[in-house]
């Protein structure tokens, strides 16, 4: 058993902190999520992974959880909470993610969220036998505002790499916006969480139209 860090160029002291807790780093150029992944999951020689990323933590549960997994299943989901501004998202709760699998029975493919077969949004497969973990996968990916529209805009600039460029695509976007924000808002419960549940709500809801738009214009 053993912790590998992949690191893509950080500035802060990630390297030294990582290797000070005794850490295999890894040093890589940064290109896309999707290669930083394959690539780091080729360094693992343990028959299982577990797969987090710089911004996520195990609440107290789904770490006992993953201790006390058996090894007769192939892959476990588990369920992920985003935090925006300092507070846990309903319309972000609950995002079941595989992220412990045996190392060679795992695939990559794009998420199903995901509005084309992207470069980010991507998310683990396994053939096998998959099973759910209690707990939580706590997600502290975007601190304030200015972090959420930074990650925006290169998620959707990703996204649109691999999109098909269409004008219809774009007004069929736009017009579907409309139901994409009323689900997000009452079926996912956005609308409760305020200002923030709002915002999030409108920038997901648009988010298809983003990328179809600068597919079309790339």
């Amino acid at each position: 058993m053993g912790i590998l860090v992949l690191d893509a160029g950080s500035r802060d002291h990630t390297v030294h902190f990582a290797r000070g807790a005794g850490a295999r780093v890894l040093q890589r150029e940064w290109t896309n999520f999707v290669d930083a992944r394959k690539f780091a999951l080729a360094q693992v020689g343990t028959p299982w992974t577990l797969m987090l990323d710089a911004d996520e933590a195990l609440d107290d549960v789904l770490r006992d959880a993953i201790v006390q997994a058996t090894p007769e299943i192939d892959a476990y989901r588990v369920r992920r909470t985003t935090y925006f501004c300092g507070k846990p998202m309903r319309i972000w709760r609950n995002e079941p993610l595989v992220r412990l699998f045996r190392t060679d029975r795992a695939e990559l493919k794009a998420h199903p969220a995901a509005a084309s077969d992207a470069l980010v949004h991507e998310a683990w497969t396994c053939d096998g036998t998959v099973a759910d973990l209690p707990g939580a996968l706590l997600h502290y990916s975007y601190p304030d505002v200015a972090a959420y529209r930074v990650k925006y805009d290169r998620y959707t600039a990703l996204e649109a790499q691999s999109a098909g460029r269409s004008a219809l695509a774009v007004v069929a976007a736009y017009c579907t916006s409309f139901v994409r924000l009323a689900w997000l808002l009452f079926g996912r419960g956005a609308l409760l969480d305020g200002p923030r549940g709002w915002y999030v709500a409108f920038r997901s809801a648009v988010y298809p139209a983003v990328v179809a738009r600068k597919a079309l214009f790339q």
